[in-house]
């Protein structure tokens, strides 16, 4: 897959970036997805999913995550996209997944919905609040001389900040909340991308840094909201990050409050592949850190 991914996107992942992503062991159902070879056994297509349990009506329902369609530039528009994705859809059943939920792009949408019968039941908007200070980030990656300078400049900036817990558990939500079940299974499964953690009065926040300060989620703001955006504003001005971005679907706790900083985007539509769940998954509480590339 790494080799599929460097052929589609000319980008470099770790050896085992796809390894340790699709390593969920703690649902007892993982690498769940086909690769497609050519006849020189050279990896040309794949299509998978990543199982996760989605908190319903107060109980974990297995299901997974679409995640990763990627076709070799030399070999689309052979069908391969559907094949592969029937082919999951058929051993999803198998291990016992009834419902697939993805976000795609706007390349992957229409396949989805046209080709294999996805359903549109909500969308993530997006939330930038702008930041006034030097561009470190933004420095460091056009001139990658400083790349390293910069990753220990930001370890030194957070090394006080960083909680040792990973993410933001499920066990912070209300009773009715419907969503992605992080567990601390879940929560430790999640470190195959580079998150931090931190307190900012109040709040937990849960963040990655990456083209801004992404904000996967939060918990805690209630009380105390405009103090909490001060501080990320503080802390992203030392980090040199040029912009705050959140991404939540209209029915989390944050949107009515963010809405008082900026009007939302749209950012990612909430589809679902229902394989006979039965669940209603319209409302669902969903944020960034939701999302496989969090």
């Amino acid at each position: 897959m790494a080799q599929l991914y460097e052929a589609v996107y000319c980008k470099q992942l770790p050896a085992d970036y796809y390894v340790r992503k699709y390593n969920t062991a703690y649902t007892k159902v993982m690498y769940t997805g086909f690769l497609a070879y050519d006849v020189n056994n050279m990896p040309v297509a794949y299509y998978g999913v990543i199982p996760c349990f989605i908190r319903y009506n107060y109980k974990p329902v297995l299901s997974a995550q679409s995640a990763d369609t990627m076709t070799h530039p030399a070999h689309r528009n052979k069908g391969l996209f559907v094949l592969l994705a029937n082919l999951t859809y058929g051993l999803c059943l198998k291990e016992g997944i009834k419902l697939v939920f993805g976000f795609p792009n706007q390349n992957s949408l229409p396949g989805l919905i046209n080709k294999l019968g996805w359903l549109i039941t909500g969308r993530l908007d997006r939330f930038t609040i702008p930041v006034t200070t030097v561009p470190l980030e933004r420095l460091a990656a056009k001139l990658g001389v400083f790349k390293g300078l910069y990753k220990s400049y930001t370890k030194q900036v957070l090394k006080k900040l960083i909680l040792t817990q990973q993410g933001i558990p499920a066990a912070v939500f209300n009773k009715e909340y419907n969503g992605v079940y992080r567990t601390a299974d879940y929560l430790q499964y999640k470190t195959y991308n580079t998150t931090y953690t931190v307190k900012i009065h109040e709040a937990l926040v849960w963040f990655k840094i990456q083209n801004g300060f992404i904000v996967g989620d939060m918990s805690g703001f209630e009380d105390d909201f405009d103090r909490v955006i001060k501080g990320l504003i503080k802390l992203a001005k030392k980090l040199g990050l040029r912009k705050l971005q959140f991404q939540v679907s209209p029915d989390a706790k944050l949107y009515v409050l963010l809405k008082k900083y900026n009007e939302p985007i749209p950012a990612f539509p909430v589809i679902i592949k229902d394989l006979g769940s039965g669940v209603d998954l319209e409302g669902l509480e969903l944020t960034f850190a939701d999302i496989d590339i969090f």
